[in-house]
């Protein structure tokens, strides 16, 4: 596969609300404005993708065309802004450690967890890496969301994004998971030349499946930000220095604005987190 050059984009983060940040961190907004801005331009750069490719209705997006999910409130977002300040990809994680079990994920909506042949088999293997990330004990979390501009297909852009957020993973402290990844645009295909790997129960690999809702063929996939292809990682470490200093945007609460007077006494942090 190869890929078009273009002028190189600048990156955002959005956080989830609540919490505050790792001290990694340096350049931190608590800005509810600014992020909602970037919220609704990141759901409707979704919401043109998507409904271009039919993975969702015009039903199923709000009137001024954006995808909404229940999650991207509690999820982490990493943005990549054109000079114009656009978004034109975008990738999600939702942070789920503390879930009880696979019913309280978000991966248990997806289609393969209701079918009758794999649907145990597919609920045993996300349970069994829930159980190896606290074993090492990592993050774990979900990935989605990715959706990249037109104009910007067959660019770097669409690997940068991904590459991105397993810098962004590894600044919280490096995390594990899974991701539903579709057949379109060599989705899933790009997915695991960058590391990721089918997910496997019991030494076997769960196959792809077709999503009756997306009409597409998909396969769930498994990661850890630890272990991305070798060819990737100085790249993925330079992606951890520029999200540091990216802007990052979060909600104006107590907790986040105790985190930003933390934060600038532990700079060092950050060479720690990208060692």
């Amino acid at each position: 596969m190869t890929f078009r050059s273009r002028p190189q984009n600048h990156f955002a983060v959005l956080s989830p609300g609540g919490p505050a940040l790792p001290s990694v961190f340096h350049n931190v907004h608590a800005d509810n404005r600014r992020r909602h801005d970037l919220m609704a331009k990141m759901q409707r750069l979704r919401g043109t993708v998507y409904g271009a490719d039919g993975a969702v209705r015009p039903a199923d997006l709000t009137a001024d065309g954006r995808h909404k999910s229940d999650v991207d409130e509690r999820s982490w977002h990493v943005l990549s802004l054109d000079a114009s300040g656009n978004v034109v990809a975008c990738l999600r994680y939702l942070e789920e450690s503390h879930a009880s079990g696979f019913e309280s994920l978000w991966v248990r909506h997806a289609a393969l967890a209701r079918c009758p042949v794999r649907g145990t088999q597919f609920r045993r293997a996300v349970e069994s890496e829930m159980r190896r990330a606290r074993r090492v004990p990592e993050g774990f979390g979900e990935v989605g969301g990715w959706a990249v501009a037109e104009d910007h297909r067959g660019t770097l852009e669409s690997v940068r994004i991904i590459l991105a957020t397993y810098g962004l993973l590894e600044l919280l402290g490096s995390c594990a998971g899974v991701a539903t990844a579709t057949f379109r645009h060599n989705s899933a295909i790009i997915l695991k030349r960058i590391g990721l790997s089918p997910l496997q129960a019991d030494g076997e690999e769960i196959p792809p499946y077709y999503d009756p809702q997306y009409g597409c063929l998909m396969q769930v996939l498994q990661f850890d930000s630890r272990l991305p292809n070798p060819k990737y990682r100085e790249w993925i470490l330079e992606l951890c220095l520029d999200l540091a200093t990216a802007p990052v945007m979060c909600r104006e609460n107590v907790d986040t604005t105790m985190g930003h007077v933390w934060r600038g006494a532990e700079a060092s942090e950050l060479e720690t987190a990208v060692a």
